[in-house]
C-alpha cells in the first residue's frame, strides 16, 4: 500500500498542468505581446508623422519651382540700386555705386564792375574819377553858398543826414550815386559831384522840379525812405 500510494504521489506530481491552466497562461501571454506590438507600431507611426511635420515645410520650400518669369517689383529694384553698407568700429564704410559719369559745367559769377563817376562839367564816363572834395566847410556855409533859402534848411538837413551822414565823398558801391544828396547818376550834377556846394545846387533843381519844393521832397522821403 505505501509502494503504491508512493508512486501515485510521484506521478502526481510528474503530472502535466492542467490543459485550462496552460491555455489560459499562453492566451495571456499571447494579449501582452499582441499590446506590445500595437503600442510599438504607434509609437513609431507618431515618430515619423512629427518628423514628417517638421521636414515638409522644408521639403516644399525646396521643391517649390522658382518662376523665371516673375515681374520684379519697385521694392526690388530699389533694393538692387542702393548702396552697400558696412558697419565698421571707425564709422560706417560705403561702397560708392557705379552710375554714368557726366561733367558740369558752372559758368562764374561775373564781378561787379566798378562804376566810374564822369569828370567834371558832365565828361561821362570815359573822363575819369572824380577828385574828392577837401575843401572843408559846415552844412550851413554850404547850404549859404548853394543859394538855398534858410527856411527849407531842416528839411535839407533831414534828408542830406539819412543820404550820407553830411559826407561829401560818400559814394555808393553798388549804384555809383554820390555826395551828399546821393545823386544819380553823378554825372548830372555840373561841376564836381563831390563838391558840396555843387551837389546841393543840383538838389535844389531836383528837389523843386520833381517834388515842387523842398518841403515836398521831405514830405516824400518821410514816407518812401528815398527821393
Amino acid at each position: 500500500m505505501n509502494s503504491r500510494n508512493d508512486m501515485n504521489l510521484e506521478r502526481n506530481d510528474l503530472s502535466p498542468v492542467p490543459a485550462a491552466r496552460a491555455g489560459s497562461a499562453r492566451t495571456g501571454t499571447r494579449r501582452w505581446s499582441r499590446r506590445r506590438g500595437v503600442v510599438g507600431f504607434f509609437s513609431a507611426l507618431a515618430v515619423v508623422g512629427f518628423a514628417g511635420a517638421l521636414v515638409a515645410p522644408t521639403g516644399v520650400a525646396l521643391a517649390e519651382p522658382v518662376q523665371a518669369d516673375t515681374p520684379e517689383s519697385a521694392y526690388s529694384l530699389a533694393l538692387a540700386d542702393t548702396q552697400n553698407l558696412t558697419v565698421t568700429v571707425n564709422g560706417a564704410a560705403i561702397t560708392p555705386v557705379e552710375r554714368g559719369t557726366f561733367e558740369v559745367y558752372v559758368k562764374p559769377k561775373p564781378k561787379p564792375v566798378p562804376t566810374v563817376a564822369a569828370s567834371p562839367g558832365g565828361g561821362g564816363s570815359g573822363g575819369g574819377s572824380l577828385p574828392p572834395y577837401s575843401g572843408g566847410g559846415a552844412p550851413a556855409e554850404w547850404m549859404a553858398a548853394a543859394g538855398i533859402a534858410q527856411s527849407d534848411w531842416q528839411y535839407v538837413d533831414y534828408i542830406v543826414s539819412r543820404e550820407s551822414g553830411w559826407n561829401p565823398n560818400a559814394t555808393n558801391k553798388s549804384s555809383g550815386a554820390c555826395g551828399l544828396v546821393q545823386a544819380l547818376p553823378c554825372s548830372k550834377v555840373p561841376g564836381n559831384g563831390y563838391n558840396p556846394v555843387d551837389n546841393l545846387r543840383w538838389a535844389t533843381g531836383y528837389a523843386t522840379g520833381r517834388y515842387g519844393s523842398w518841403a515836398g521832397a521831405y514830405n516824400f522821403w518821410t514816407n518812401n525812405h528815398w527821393w
